[in-house]
């Protein structure tokens, strides 16, 4: 196997894992503690891989880690779930300082969007729940959790050009 295919493989987890945890939280308002593991654990030796300098790896944990602590915060105040605050963290371990400003951002935007559809459905469609399937029902709940988990997929994806691997996968491509 060639060498650029290794860390290729290893960022695949990386998209893979944040629709995994999209669509579990859409289908059952919960995000797999094994997701957040695979997607953080896998990140080290993706980073290693791909270079990232031993300063660049300490700065990702740090970032990571005070994300952890931010989540945690909201999740004690009640404003995000424990599942999307590990989440949160672990697509956070991805990203340098800029890299994770843009992910916080995309995710905020998408998430105040999908929220907003996601009210907007549960007042109109109230009347067709009965025959959705039942993780559809769940989802337009009038007073349901949102899948904050969706959001962060989205917010994940669109923020991977700011990611400092990606010069670094695209300079072993080359």
């Amino acid at each position: 196997m060639p060498a650029v295919l290794i860390p290729a493989l290893f960022c695949l987890v990386y998209p893979i894992c944040l629709v995994w945890a999209a669509v579990s939280d859409l289908r059952s308002m919960t995000i797999p503690n094994r997701l957040s593991l695979i997607l953080a654990g896998v990140f080290f030796p993706a980073a290693l891989l791909l270079g990232l300098t031993p300063l660049g790896l300490a700065i990702h944990t740090g970032i990571g880690f005070g994300i952890l602590l931010l989540g945690f915060t909201a999740f004690a105040f009640k404003v995000l779930g424990g599942g999307d605050a590990k989440l949160l963290a672990a697509t956070a371990l991805w990203f340098h300082t800029d890299g994770v400003l843009a992910f916080l951002i995309y995710t905020a935007l998408v998430g105040g969007g999908f929220t907003l559809v996601l009210l907007m459905a549960r007042q109109t469609l109230q009347i067709y729940t009965p025959t959705l399937p039942e993780w559809l029902q769940t989802l337009l709940k009038p007073k349901g959790d949102i899948p904050y988990g969706v959001a962060i997929c989205a917010g994940g994806l669109l923020a991977i050009p700011y990611s400092d691997l990606w010069p670094l996968l695209s300079k072993l491509a080359g």
